[in-house]
């Protein structure tokens, strides 16, 4: 009698669970193999559209990740296995997860919309932090910034996320200042000669927008000469020596000296 009890509890469990134990697998299965198909999708999309090498890999392995959570799930529901139990304790893993990462989760979330809006790429020159350098590598949590003397910088996503920086080589051009103090007894266009003859002579100078020298102001004891011109944004520092020193050079040699010279 046992045995025949357990075998009518089988069938009416075959019975009643059967068609459900079945869809659910049924739906694994589809499920699998349809996130495998967004996956191929989702990746050659991905690289048409140009998105960072570092963060496609991440895209993707986030949204597999998730589908296939729902789809588990999904398929439990339908096969009938009581979900409470596995909802809570999601739930309370997700809190503590939270509140133990927030710091970072931020600097997770500033990375990838870093890596998506794109402020900045590697190889640019950037002002941030008070650290001013070129941009050797944009991580998921963090950047690193390589100083001008050489130092390496790693600084939080967040901290780029939600403060300025100033990105000093994407537009690929800079405009040089120098300002010059002459005596009223040196006429200006002998001095505007010179210091024309002197960036002709330069390299890295660009020739459009075009340069400007002017008189800036006009002092008791004398006037302020102005130069601005556009060069290359890479190299900016360099340029810019060289010049000052050519000008030197040149006024010392033509004795349109600057006071105190």
């Amino acid at each position: 009698m046992k045995a025949d009890q357990f075998y009518n509890k089988v069938d009416v469990w075959i019975l009643d669970k059967g068609p459900s134990v079945l869809l659910g697998i049924a739906m694994l299965f589809v499920g699998l193999w349809l996130i495998k198909m967004l996956s191929k999708w989702m990746s050659a999309s991905l690289h048409k559209k140009e998105i960072d090498p570092s963060l496609t890999p991440f895209i993707l392995s986030l949204t597999i990740t998730v589908l296939r959570i729902l789809l588990i799930i999904a398929a439990m529901q339908v096969i009938g296995i009581e979900m409470t139990i596995f909802a809570a304790l999601i739930g309370a893993i997700g809190v503590a997860a939270g509140l133990a990462l927030s710091g970072t989760l931020q600097n997770f979330a500033s990375g990838v919309l870093i890596l998506l809006l794109k402020p900045f790429k590697v190889g640019d020159n950037i002002l941030a932090q008070g650290q001013e350098g070129t941009v050797s590598a944009i991580k998921i949590f963090y950047t690193v910034v390589t100083t001008f003397d050489n130092r390496t910088v790693v600084i939080p996503n967040s901290k780029l996320s939600n403060e300025v920086i100033i990105n000093i080589s994407s537009s690929g051009r800079r405009r040089l200042d120098i300002e010059l103090k002459f005596s009223n007894s040196i006429d200006f266009s002998a001095v505007k000669g010179l210091i024309n003859n002197v960036l002709d002579g330069s390299e890295n100078i660009l020739a459009t927008p075009e340069r400007r020298i002017g008189i800036s102001s006009i002092e008791t004891d004398g006037y302020k000469v102005m130069l601005n011109v556009w060069i290359n944004a890479h190299g900016f520092v360099d340029t810019k020596m060289a010049i000052q020193q050519k000008l030197m050079e040149s006024l010392k040699a033509s004795g349109l000296k600057l006071p105190g010279l």
